[in-house]
């Protein structure tokens, strides 16, 4: 059986990948992930979802978290005044 591993090291292990963690260890506001035990990675989240599946039978509780950062989302917006004539 794999074992627990921090936040810090799972980042180091896999970085800029998705990683499905069996049994984790969540902060006191249940937001930010303080450990796990990784069961699947891969950098295409589909894959980690599907084939990580099979692999989640032995665990009360699971997540998927990203180890890299997010681009930020560029919002296009604009205002637009209809004239009446």
């Amino acid at each position: 059986m794999p074992q627990k591993l921090s936040i810090s090291d799972i980042k180091g292990l896999y970085p800029d990948e998705w990683v499905l963690l069996g049994d984790p260890i969540m902060d006191d506001s249940h937001i930010d992930v303080l450990e796990g035990i990784p069961l699947f990675h891969s950098k295409d989240k589909k894959e980690v979802c599907y084939i990580g599946r099979d692999k989640t039978s032995d665990f009360d509780k699971i997540t998927l978290i990203y180890t890299g950062s997010f681009r930020p989302v560029r919002k296009i917006t604009g205002i637009f005044n209809r004239i009446t004539k």
